[in-house]
């Protein structure tokens, strides 16, 4: 099979890894969510901060060096292993022992046992680390859906009973346990790979090199990605971090999973061609632009339809949230984009530059933060809004210089989408109106608007001849009925 026919087909396997697992992981959340309480929701999300960056730390970014090196070795693997599993253990005593700190920090006397019994999924974790960077690499996305789905089910299921039985918050935690556990399993019955008892410091030493960039860099990211988490639990009450958590997961749903899905497929893909600039610019512009045809019209769809969809799968006690969920989704809409110019640093082995773009990035964020701050969490929330795209400019500074693809022709490329898929939800909005007005109830609502939305988007990038719908038609589609 050719490059671009194992592309395809990593996609839509990655694509329905993504769907299977993390429709699944929705639906068993949505229905904790009518169990449990915003503030219960809350207290777990006061320790996103902590575990995030236990994962970033563990990883130590030689999981990528790894998927970039052309011939990795059991001696390589084995390393890399047990560099996770030592980090992983190190780490965890950190946690424990800083657990009455941050439930001090909280003020939130029974985080203290949550955080030194949620943390050990960290050790977990180090255990099928390698194996799943193996099937990463070999684009082995069928066997990853083997294994994300029984794990994402049975961890849900005792999440469930468990909340119907009155554990609260420990609901959650447990479940996050038991589907690391269910992973850890299948990923060893599913691999071939098993450790021998080898470290080798050259080995090491070439990996963290390239790698110890990247975590600096995503230890940034992660800390960036939850300062509101942190700011909103330590200044609000635990209901308003319920509420900004669950409308952040769900809008983060169609990010996660159009976008993980094309990065595991891409990333891998990209270094197979960094070689060539040409095909690369060729390769990067087809991906983002299929990335953000799809990507952008569900994102504001979800907003258009958030409050009927909210009440009719949350209930009322979860309103509060729309808002939120609609900046958010937003704010999501140029990611992928962010993606995959960071990525083409990564594919070109200058994690140094990306390491450097983090910093600026995030360095301004902190002082915008601090200036919106006393606007409280709507000032925190459009100032998320705004810097998504001022940081979109920054990480396409580098791209400019390697693939000379600059931020002026992506700019260009994106337009005709966004501009097709805003105008069209503003349309569907004001429909919306007259629904309400008519009385209609929610089902009926988010049908209708879904419906007349992605029909009215679908025929105008027809109309317009977007070239996302194009490449669709003639890659993607030819190929499944062939």
């Amino acid at each position: 099979m050719d490059l671009q026919g194992k592309t395809v087909y990593g996609v839509l396997w990655s694509v329905g890894q993504e769907l299977s697992s993390k429709f699944i992981g929705f639906f068993i959340t949505i229905i904790l969510a009518r169990i449990l309480s915003p503030a219960e929701f809350g207290l777990i999300a006061m320790l996103s901060i902590f575990i995030a960056v236990g994962n970033s730390l563990l990883d130590g970014g030689l999981t990528s060096s790894l998927i970039r090196t052309t011939e990795v070795t059991q001696k390589d693997c084995s390393t890399v292993f047990y560099f996770n599993l030592i980090g992983s253990i190190l780490i965890y005593g950190i946690l424990f022992l800083s657990a009455p700190f941050i439930a001090r920090f909280y003020e939130q006397p029974v985080l203290t046992n949550v955080v030194r019994v949620y943390g050990i999924s960290l050790i977990i974790n180090a255990f099928f680390g390698i194996q799943q960077t193996l099937l990463v690499k070999e684009m082995k996305f069928k066997t990853m859906t083997m294994i994300q789905v029984p794990s994402v089910i049975g961890g849900g299921m005792v999440g469930i009973i468990l909340a119907k039985m009155g554990y609260g918050a420990w609901s959650l935690v447990w479940m996050s346990l038991i589907t690391s556990l269910i992973s850890t399993i299948l990923h060893w019955y599913c691999s071939s790979w098993r450790p021998i008892l080898l470290f080798d410091s050259e080995s090491f030493k070439s990996h963290f090199h390239y790698g110890y960039k990247l975590t600096l860099s995503s230890l940034i990211d992660k800390l960036y990605q939850n300062i509101y988490t942190i700011i909103i639990g330590k200044f609000y009450m635990p209901a308003q971090l319920g509420f900004y958590s669950r409308a952040d997961s769900i809008s983060q749903l169609p990010i996660g999973v159009i976008s993980s899905a094309i990065n595991k497929v891409t990333f891998p893909m990209f270094v197979n061609i960094s070689h060539d600039n040409e095909q690369l610019v060729y390769v990067y512009r087809k991906v983002m632009l299929q990335v953000l045809f799809w990507m952008a019209p569900t994102l504001i769809a979800l907003c258009v339809i958030a409050e009927p969809l909210f009440r009719l799968m949350l209930t009322d006690k979860w309103l509060p949230a729309v808002p939120y969920f609609q900046i958010l989704c937003l704010a999501g809409i140029p990611y992928p984009i962010h993606a995959y110019n960071l990525n083409i640093l990564k594919v070109k082995g200058q994690t140094h530059l990306f390491l450097r773009l983090e910093m600026i990035k995030k360095v301004l964020c902190v002082i915008g933060i601090l200036c919106v701050f006393p606007f409280g969490i709507y000032g925190l929330l459009y100032f998320q809004l705004v810097f998504t795209f001022v940081g979109l400019y920054i990480n396409s500074i580098y791209t400019t210089k390697f693939i000379n693809y600059p931020f002026v022709r992506q700019i260009g490329d994106i337009i005709p989408t966004l501009v097709i898929s805003g105008l069209v939800g503003v349309v569907c909005f004001f429909i919306d109106k007259l629904l309400v007005a008519a009385n209609f109830n929610d089902l009926f609502r988010i049908i209708a608007l879904g419906l007349l939305y992605f029909m009215g988007y679908f025929t105008a990038s027809y109309l317009f001849k977007l070239s996302a719908i194009i490449d669709f038609k003639q890659l993607v589609l030819k190929r499944l009925y062939q």
